[in-house]
């Protein structure tokens, strides 16, 4: 094999877990040659989550500042929102409202599995929808100006990173398997740790050391949690978990950076 060949193929296996995570959680296809992940490519995927939100963070802020030249604050975070909802797929609001429904009506861990299989929507499930993009846009408005180009770029990163750090270690929950299941079966502390240090590169030159290490306290607090919840109520992990994990994360982080970086 000719040694510029070998390579470019070396190049093309490195970049395959990248766009296998990029494909994953964005709508926006990057590749038409990168099908048919093994099951260790899509546990490797997961180290890029990080990064992947750096990329849809950065998307957020460069159509705001864009936004912001022709339109009012208010409809400009409108705006956002929805773009972050097309550009995802609403696939993490749909793991929202799909675990909220589980809680509620379910008393089993196999019932709450169950009920979220149902591809309706319930009371809480609707409710919990609308107030967490409620939040968003509270959280979005509330936003300190200096702290708003960086935290637009970290959030998304922020609930990735806590995808990953919630899925690492966990149990599926689901014994005849799901989407989830073959990103959890070879998932390691490498790909967290590197997922890890992504992100808190990010938030100490966005919002500084201390903002950043009180961030990822709490969030490292909120992970040990929700893993444990998810333990508990559903004997472990799915796909709508960690998209509620992103959820719950992003809108926390939105709401406290504030005081956070205040205390600096």
């Amino acid at each position: 094999m000719r040694p510029g060949y070998r390579n470019v193929t070396e190049i093309a296996a490195m970049t395959r877990p990248f766009v296998f995570a990029w494909h994953f959680l964005t709508a926006i296809p990057i590749s038409r040659t990168h099908h048919e992940p093994s099951s260790a490519e899509l546990a490797t995927s997961m180290a890029w989550y990080s990064t992947v939100g750096l990329l849809i963070g950065g998307f957020l802020a460069a159509a705001d500042q864009g936004l912001l030249l022709f339109l009012a604050a208010e409809v400009v975070n409108v705006l956002l929102i929805v773009l972050l909802v097309l550009m995802t797929r609403g696939l993490h609001q749909d793991g929202l409202a799909d675990t909220l429904d589980g809680l509620a009506g379910g008393r089993t861990a196999a019932d709450r599995l169950r009920i979220m299989r149902d591809p309706s929507v319930g009371a809480l499930g609707a409710t919990g929808l609308f107030l967490s993009l409620l939040l968003r846009y509270a959280g979005l408005l509330a936003l300190p100006q200096p702290l708003r180009l960086p935290v637009l770029v970290c959030m998304p990163a922020l609930g990735r990173w806590a995808m990953v750090s919630v899925a690492w270690a966990s149990p599926y929950a689901r014994s005849e398997g799901g989407l989830a299941a073959a990103f959890l079966t070879h998932l390691s502390w490498h790909h967290v740790l590197l997922s890890s240090l992504v992100l808190v590169s990010a938030l100490t030159i966005g919002v500084g050391a201390v903002a950043a290490c009180a961030t990822i306290g709490m969030g490292i607090v909120l992970v040990l949690l929700v893993r444990q919840g998810c333990r508990i109520w559903f004997g472990g992990v799915t796909g709508d978990l960690l998209g509620a994990t992103n959820e719950v994360i992003e809108i926390l982080f939105l709401l406290l950076i504030p005081a956070l970086v205040m205390t600096r």
